[in-house]
């Protein structure tokens, strides 16, 4: 599993993939949140806190994680490595896992530099550093297991198609609706609208966001990727 997640990692890093991800991120995240004339400007606010980050970063994922994850079974089922990879002696799983868990790197790689955002609000904060610290880490920890499970979606999907451009819209589609359309819909269901809300992403993500890790919740993510990473598997094994 070491050597896989070395390759991909190093495969991120010797093409501009991995520095047009991080970039991208950082850079659509900065526009809308200190430079725009906009909502989500943090300047504008009135108030030191980073919900417009929070709120921003999960529609920016569904975008760039399937962007990274597009090419991990797509390029190998494309150029006939994946068969080379087969005759290795490594399982399926550790196959799997470290290319899993390098994708999600790269996604750690690129939500560090946002710790500057902490800083800067710690600063404007009157007094300075009055921010709620208990909701910040909270949510930090929901956009680390959204991140994870958008990541297992997009690995899954890559063993659909040897076209990286469909496993990218798969992808994406799997993840907006498992993100919002179950919330969307909600209200077509009368008195069960909480039960459909909840099983969708966002509505656990904001939980988690206000700065109370409930157990469910975590256990809801979790399950989501271990589901979509088992069926990766079993896609694997069936070729």
């Amino acid at each position: 599993m070491i050597a896989i997640l070395k390759k991909e990692l190093n495969s991120f890093f010797s093409t501009p993939i991995g520095y047009l991800v991080i970039a991208l991120f950082l850079i659509i995240n900065g526009l809308f949140l200190w430079v725009f004339d906009n909502e989500f400007n943090i300047l504008n606010a009135g108030f030191a806190d980073l919900h417009s980050f929070f709120y921003l970063a999960p529609w920016i994922f569904l975008f760039l994680i399937p962007a990274i994850t597009m090419r991990t079974f797509s390029d190998e089922y494309n150029s006939g490595t994946i068969e080379i990879l087969k005759t290795k002696p490594i399982s399926n799983w550790e196959i799997i896992l470290g290319k899993y868990i390098a994708s999600l790197l790269l996604i750690l790689i690129a939500l560090i530099p946002t710790f500057l955002y902490v800083y800067s609000i710690s600063q404007l904060a009157i007094p300075k550093g009055n921010y709620d610290f208990g909701a910040l880490l909270g949510s930090y920890f929901g956009l680390l297991f959204l991140a994870g499970t958008y990541t297992a979606i997009g690995v899954f999907s890559s063993t659909l198609s040897k076209n990286q451009i469909v496993a990218f819209i798969i992808a994406m589609f799997i993840s907006f609706i498992l993100f919002y359309g179950f919330e969307a819909m909600a209200s077509l269901f009368g008195t069960f609208d909480y039960f459909v809300q909840n099983l969708g992403l966002n509505n656990h993500y904001k939980s988690i966001s206000r700065g109370v890790i409930d157990t469910r919740d975590l256990l809801y993510f979790i399950s989501i990727a271990v589901f979509f990473l088992l069926i990766t598997k079993l896609r694997l094994d069936r070729e």
